[in-house]
């Protein structure tokens, strides 16, 4: 029976199994290389996190809801001109997590709000952190939704726990009384607690008609703009400029 043989069970108890990918080829070097036991135990034991931390890292971005084409890497900063691409890489950096701050994308439809957003969690996944990003009004839907099931505040707690959530088009679409009361639940469990992104096409002062109870809605407002970064994004929409491109292009051919 080869030693192969014999590890394999052994590796599957221990949950190492992932090792056997790449131990061959770990095997090869440390006989070419004549590298110690310490150097060749480091090796295959590094390639295993290496593993461990890409499939966390899939698994991370499969329940993120995140759009893999929407990263820093593709977003065209030309198309914004008067945006800091280094206020933008502060934010990839994390640190507004970690302290506890949101980030507010105003501007008009298309400017790249959601883009921006999206590209901000997409590092924010990389760097460990869960994350999870979709329209504002979906998310009060689906905790609408659990309580057909009993699993409406289980859904409320995600929501006020996730490190980083990401509301999209915030104040875009009416919303009930029972979801004003749900995102008001969701606004002061993350205050202080966890970062919230925020994109929207309206001002930050006109937040306040979103709740019709004018208490409750300074309430939220005054937790969520407190240590919160504001960005104007002034420039025509990316879709519409693209569209005006293509149309102009029919028209010289």
């Amino acid at each position: 029976m080869s030693d192969m043989t014999l590890l394999r069970p052994c590796l599957t108890r221990l949950k190492l199994s992932g090792i056997l990918e790449k131990l061959p080829e770990r095997l090869q070097e440390a006989e070419e290389q004549k590298s110690g036991y310490t150097e060749f135990l480091l090796s295959i034991l590094q390639d295993e996190i290496e593993r461990r931390d890409y499939h966390t890292l899939r698994l991370r971005l499969a329940r993120s809801n995140l759009d893999s084409s929407k990263t820093l890497e593709t977003f065209d900063f030309a198309c914004a001109p008067n945006l800091s691409k280094a206020v933008v890489k502060e934010f990839c950096s994390c640190n507004f997590i970690s302290n506890k701050e949101n980030i507010f994308f105003l501007g008009a439809s298309g400017a790249g709000k959601t883009h921006l957003a999206q590209a901000i969690g997409h590092e924010a996944a990389r760097r460990g952190y869960d994350v999870y990003c979709e329209r504002t009004a979906v998310i009060l839907q689906q905790i609408n939704a659990a309580r057909g099931d009993g699993t409406s505040e289980r859904k409320l707690k995600y929501f006020k726990e996730l490190p980083l959530l990401v509301l999209d088009d915030f104040g875009l679409q009416e919303i009930t009384t029972t979801q004003q009361d749900d995102l008001y639940e969701i606004i002061c469990g993350r205050y202080e607690n966890a970062s919230t992104i925020i994109t929207s096409n309206r001002d930050v002062s006109e937040w306040f008609s979103i709740f019709r109870n004018q208490l409750i809605a300074s309430a939220a407002v005054d937790r969520l703009v407190h240590r919160a970064h504001k960005i104007v994004i002034e420039t025509e929409s990316y879709r519409l400029k693209q569209f005006n491109d293509r149309y102009a292009d029919q028209i010289k051919n």
